[in-house]
């Protein structure tokens, strides 16, 4: 009967393309996703499922050792504890964004009351469908200006069983009809100089959407200038904003808030100390 550790120590050494605690990594994926097998199924030797049909390896190694995305080989991805749906269409979740996410379920986790929420950019709708899963009170909208952005968004919907609703939405183009109103407004917007593009990885130039990714050098901050002005006419009074944000910018971003009146402004820091996200209120 055949089992866990040998494949996974085939698919570890046919893994070339990336170091090898990576390529580990990713063994341990694949055989979670195709197998249903934990680590520490592979590495106490489980047998494989027998009812299970294995992939072709070939193939997938061959798509991997080009540096395509293990999240599109596989075609999900986690975030948040949840199983998310992901394509060429729109960014891969990162973590740096769960910290974000969970900012703002803390935030607001004892409200008992509607919490009207808008994510902007919503891509995978990973933020949205996170926070209509985890804060029950919250009524959710998710916005992005990709029509297949929101499709797959809506399948995450539908699969994760999460009410959230989706429209297409450019921020730099808000109507002036619109009057709705947001006790939380959050973006994870492009936020990549076209500049920083030469030093990363082909997994991300090559296979992820550059409409979500980058930003013109000579305005980088054009999309947080358009979320701050949307909450000066949209966010509640006492609502807050929350943003991801590019290291190089902390205080650039922060100070776009400032200017627009914010009084209670807050930088995070992800796990390597890098300025992350932020957190900003009147």
């Amino acid at each position: 009967m055949a089992t866990a550790k040998p494949l996974y120590e085939r698919l570890s050494k046919n893994i070339t393309a990336y170091p090898p605690e990576e390529a580990r990594e990713m063994a341990f994926m694949m055989l979670d996703h195709y197998f249903g097998l934990r680590k520490t199924d592979v590495l106490t030797d489980k047998p494989l499922p027998p009812n299970r049909t294995e992939p072709d390896w070939f193939k997938i190694l061959e798509r991997l050792n080009r540096q395509e995305p293990i999240q599109h080989v596989i075609g999900t991805t986690i975030f948040c504890g949840l199983e998310f749906e992901v394509s060429p269409a729109v960014l891969i979740p990162r973590p740096e964004t769960e910290d974000l996410v969970r900012l703002i379920m803390h935030d607001f986790a004892d409200r008992t009351d509607d919490v009207p929420i808008v994510d902007i950019g919503s891509g995978s709708g990973c933020i949205a469908i996170t926070l209509a899963r985890f804060l029950p009170q919250s009524v959710v909208t998710g916005w992005d200006v990709s029509e297949d952005a929101l499709t797959l968004a809506r399948r995450n919907a539908q699969h994760l069983n999460a009410d959230v609703t989706f429209a297409i939405q450019d921020i730099l183009n808000v109507p002036a009809e619109l009057v709705s109103k947001f006790d939380c407004v959050v973006s994870n917007p492009p936020y990549v100089t076209r500049s920083e593009a030469a030093a990363m990885d082909r997994n991300v130039l090559d296979y992820e959407p550059g409409l979500a990714l980058f930003v013109e050098d000579n305005d980088p901050l054009v999309f947080y200038k358009a979320v701050a002005d949307f909450c000066l006419r949209h966010l509640t009074k006492d609502g807050a904003c929350y943003v991801e944000i590019n290291e190089r910018f902390g205080e650039a971003t922060q100070q776009v808030f400032a200017d627009r009146g914010f009084s209670n402004i807050q930088v995070y820091k992800d796990i390597h100390g890098k300025d992350r996200s932020i957190r900003a209120t009147f």
